[in-house]
């Protein structure tokens, strides 16, 4: 078969782009579709396909304000020559499944999340935006919405990340979707032969400083308490964190996977207060045999067991996360690195790759009993 894999944008390697290099192994032949491409910011693996982008990718300054864009990429989308492609597989949390394809054309969708921006963070993204982007995104928000309603009937079966997003996925398309939790790496982040290293006087905050994360309640309850907080990352908040943060505060900037393993062995616990769709970082927390410390919501329920292989806060507050991070250093709850590393391993990447396979099949059987019917 001719394959096609689109990918709203590649400028980094993130959960998104994990999923993508995975789907790479099993389409080693596949072309990848992007409204955005920067080369030296994904893998070998990705680098090596053939790689189409959108007419985005010649706008100005695409590499940095590609978010801008949002309202074009519909139309970007659609501007797309699939006609040769057998199979398409739209990774979805930015437009990507609004691509057009021939009656013939198998369209799968991994949907991370539908757009946030559109749905559940809708009012977070105008708070954080000056007034222009506001004033502008409020005109175009309802149409895109309609579009991205209307686009997800061109997708044949949906599959979804997490419990979490099949369920807004049944909310907001009225569709039915297969969770598949995406792949991760541990093996790399698990401590060499199961013995993890000497904890150290430290917590830590791994993501994009982002509000929607709100690394801002792990910066204010570390610093309010006097305690160590490591926070690895970059984004559009990091000015404001920076200028609240106390000095037991450290910002370390963007890292690579090697940085983020020996932090994660050797952390107190992963903080993590902010709602995800699924959340990685979490489970490559558990990989490295340390406990989370995490916000009750989204996709972390599915992942971090309240007990066992973490702390579950209920209200996403700086006072309740002082709590949690109380009750773990008074031992209100044992955690055995040997079991966290244990309960990581249903997300490692060899069962998102059979049963993404499985999934695949049971597409491919499906749309062809339709074709004969």
């Amino acid at each position: 078969m001719r394959v096609a894999l689109i990918q709203y944008w590649l400028v980094a390697m993130r959960g998104g782009e994990k999923v993508l290099e995975a789907l790479c192994e099993i389409f080693p032949q596949a072309d990848i579709f992007t409204h955005v491409y920067i080369p030296e910011a994904v893998s070998p693996t990705i680098r090596q396909h053939r790689i189409i982008t959108s007419f985005i990718q010649r706008l100005p300054f695409a590499g940095k304000l590609y978010r801008k864009y949002l309202p074009l990429m519909p139309l970007a989308l659609e501007q797309l020559d699939l006609r040769d492609y057998d199979l398409v597989i739209s990774l979805e949390s930015g437009p990507a499944k609004g691509v057009i394809t021939g009656a013939d054309t198998l369209h799968v969708c991994y949907c991370h999340t539908p757009m946030r921006y559109l749905w559940d963070f809708y009012q977070n993204y105008l708070a954080e935006s000056n007034l222009v982007v506001r004033t502008f995104f409020r005109f175009f928000a309802g149409r895109l919405r309609v579009w991205d309603v209307l686009s997800a009937q061109r997708v044949d079966f949906f599959a979804a990340n997490s419990v979490n997003v099949a369920r807004r996925i049944a909310k907001y398309y009225r569709r039915e979707a297969k969770v598949i939790f995406p792949p991760v790496d541990v093996e790399f982040f698990a401590p060499p032969d199961g013995v993890a290293p000497a904890m150290e006087d430290y917590y830590l905050f791994v993501g994009q400083l982002n509000a929607y994360k709100r690394a801002d309640l792990a910066v204010k309850a570390c610093s309010q308490t006097g305690r160590k907080l490591l926070v690895v990352g970059e984004g559009p908040e990091r000015i404001r964190l920076e200028r609240m943060a106390g000095s037991t505060v450290t910002f370390a900037g963007r890292q690579n996977d090697e940085f983020l393993r020996h932090k994660l062995q050797r952390c107190k616990a992963l903080l993590f207060p902010g709602e995800e769709d699924f959340g990685i970082v979490p489970v490559e927390a558990l990989a490295a045999g340390r406990p989370v410390i995490a916000f009750g919501r989204g996709g972390v329920l599915e992942t971090v067991v309240h007990k066992r292989s973490g702390i579950l806060f209920s209200e996403q507050t700086v006072n309740c996360l002082i709590r949690a991070i109380e009750d773990h250093e008074a031992g209100a709850y044992s955690f055995d690195g040997a079991t966290l590393t244990a309960d990581a391993g249903r997300f490692e990447k060899a069962a998102f790759l059979k049963n993404f396979a499985k999934f695949m099949d049971d597409c491919l059987a499906a749309k062809k009993q339709k074709v004969f019917l």
